[in-house]
């Protein structure tokens, strides 16, 4: 008899596809063994943004790449496995495509929702909690529909490499880093979240910082921060009644010395 399906998984910022990975193939690789490995347990699975360093739906055509991890998501997909996929800053232009192929749902914003009794919030963590005024004006342009439109006109040949491009000089000046507790934005956030929401939200789980987190605040909410799939392989599982945090062991290893330039 099959085990019934209890757990959820989360995980974040897998950046596939970057420029900066010197192993694309092996990295890939990582991903759907982690997602093969889950499939026997996994209820739902909440990939937290960032999954893809940049993707684009055109209308006809879709880019090239990821065809292993995509494979691996939809076999889980059509076993019964729930998933949800929140946009992070790189992977905004989800549009139809993977939804109807996967069988996934896509979702923008914050998630406030209900697993196993307790209330979540999600989010990759680009859109909460105190963010620069460049970043946040970035955030509205790259969902205006007259200036995704305008995007789609020019020929990928520009655009694939340009956003490449960008995403390798963030990386190089270093990224996001989270602070220390008690000035880490998102945990600010989450603390006055709770403290004007009508009810309390038991637990807050985040990307897009790659370093993890995990705090819990006074009114005993945890705040939960991912980490990445570049260098550290973080991911959380809930079963119901505990939320683990854990890193992925995977057989496939990087042989580039180059990798640890993070």
């Amino acid at each position: 008899m099959t085990p019934p399906r209890t757990l959820t998984y989360f995980i974040s910022d897998l950046h596939l596809g970057a420029g900066y990975i010197p192993e694309p193939r092996v990295h890939e690789r990582i991903a759907v063994e982690f997602l093969r490995s889950i499939a026997p347990t996994a209820k739902r699975l909440y990939l937290l943004g960032d999954i893809l360093d940049y993707w684009w739906e055109y209308r006809d055509v879709v880019p090239r790449g990821f065809t292993r991890f995509f494979g691996a998501l939809a076999e889980l997909s059509d076993s019964g496995t729930e998933i949800v996929w929140l946009k992070g800053n790189h992977d905004i232009w989800i549009f139809d495509y993977l939804p109807a192929e996967i069988g996934l749902r896509v979702h923008d914003g914050v998630l406030r929702t209900e697993i196993d009794g307790k209330e979540f919030l999600l989010e990759h963590g680009d859109g909460v909690g105190r963010l620069p005024l460049s970043f946040r004006l970035l955030r509205r342009l790259f969902r205006c529909r007259p200036a995704q439109k305008l995007f789609a006109a020019i020929h990928p040949r520009w655009t694939v490499g340009f956003a490449h491009a960008w995403s390798s000089r963030s990386r190089k000046k270093g990224g996001y880093n989270v602070c220390a507790d008690d000035d880490e934005p998102l945990v600010e956030f989450a603390e006055k979240f709770n403290s004007s929401a009508p009810s309390k939200v038991d637990y807050f789980i985040f990307g897009h910082r790659h370093s993890p987190l995990d705090t819990t605040l006074a009114d005993g909410a945890r705040v939960v921060i991912l980490g990445d799939w570049i260098t550290r392989f973080n991911y959380a599982i809930w079963d119901g009644y505990n939320l683990v945090t854990k890193s992925f062991v995977s057989s496939a290893k990087y042989n580039n010395p180059a990798f640890n330039f993070f």
